[in-house]
């Protein structure tokens, strides 16, 4: 029933030729791959979003965008007019602000919304594994699990990487700091912060065989290794070698709601993108498009000067 949900979702957003497939014709197209059913996406794609982000960069320089980095913003001043966005080194003047910072998202926004925010991003690491060379031949593809409704977290996959390569992965075990990459990254404040927070209560009485179950994967190659079967029988350990992990900036509110969908609210002449699930990257320039419509809507609902003027 899920995997039709999927599907009807996927007709219903416009993806052109999508099919459904049984078991011997999933076969046909990825020969190692255990399935009943399945969904066929031919649009399906991935990018290397390191060399799109570079190029975006680019582009933005040649818009004589300012731009700068390694900025911690500490202050926002809010006055009638404009914001005072008060940095480490800088202190800017700006008439609107887009939030769009990731695993800080829910800070940043306090700092316009007076920490009336009900909402707190936990950082969920995602570690992964590569195949070896020579068992790269087992996938042909995106190779994704049915996921789970009530758990926001894709599950173990495939990805044959553009620059070549395939990547197994990932898991969802709760970072111990908001940049927390390996194991080994450890922020005790923001550790607290998290599991002092009443949602995170909530998450870990509703979702606590699941976390169990991740963390214990994390440590294991073993275990790993047997979730990855399930949709390939013939991956053995010895063909995984450890690769990267990512951070996911999961939204939850103090109830205990994990997000699955994007999430933006407004605040005066500022707008705060506080979830942003997967494929947020993928679909990065869509997102974008879309702020930059809500943003000029926003500016030209709000009487101005300017507007006035142009307005007769």
């Amino acid at each position: 029933p899920v995997l039709m949900q999927i599907y009807n979702k996927g007709i219903k957003n416009g993806l052109n030729n999508l099919k459904i497939l049984n078991a011997e014709e999933i076969k046909e197209i990825e020969p190692s791959v255990n399935g009943i059913k399945a969904i066929l996406v031919p649009n399906a794609g991935i990018i290397s979003y390191k060399e799109v982000a570079e190029v975006l960069l680019n582009e933005i320089k040649k818009k004589k965008v300012k731009i700068f980095l390694g900025e911690k913003l500490e202050s926002v001043v809010d006055s009638k007019n404009n914001y005072l966005l008060n940095t480490s080194s800088l202190n800017i003047k700006t008439n609107w602000v887009i939030n769009c910072t990731g695993l800080y998202a829910d800070k940043v926004a306090n700092l316009f919304l007076k920490n009336k925010l009900d909402r707190k991003i936990l950082p969920f690491r995602g570690e992964y594994f590569e195949l070896k060379k020579e068992s790269e031949h087992l996938v042909n593809g995106l190779i994704y699990p049915v996921p789970n409704p009530s758990f926001p977290f894709l599950g173990v996959h495939f990805t044959k990487m553009i620059g070549g390569g395939v990547e197994a992965g990932p898991n969802a075990v709760l970072a111990y700091a908001r940049e927390g990459y390996k194991k080994s990254n450890i922020n005790f404040s923001e550790l607290f912060e998290t599991i002092s927070f009443s949602g995170f209560h909530s998450i870990t009485k509703k979702y606590w065989k699941d976390g169990w179950m991740e963390m214990r994967r994390s440590y294991s190659k073993k275990l790993f290794t047997a979730s990855l079967q399930k949709l390939i029988p013939a991956i053995r350990e010895s063909d995984l070698i450890k690769g990267g992990a990512g951070v996911r900036a999961t939204l939850c509110d103090n109830k205990g709601n994990l997000f699955d969908d994007y999430v933006i609210i407004e605040e005066g002449k500022s707008m705060h993108i506080l979830n942003a699930p997967s494929p947020a990257a993928t679909s990065s320039l869509s997102i974008g498009l879309t702020l930059a419509e809500k943003m000029i809507h926003k500016i030209n609902e709000i009487p101005t000067f300017e507007n006035n003027l142009k307005n007769g």
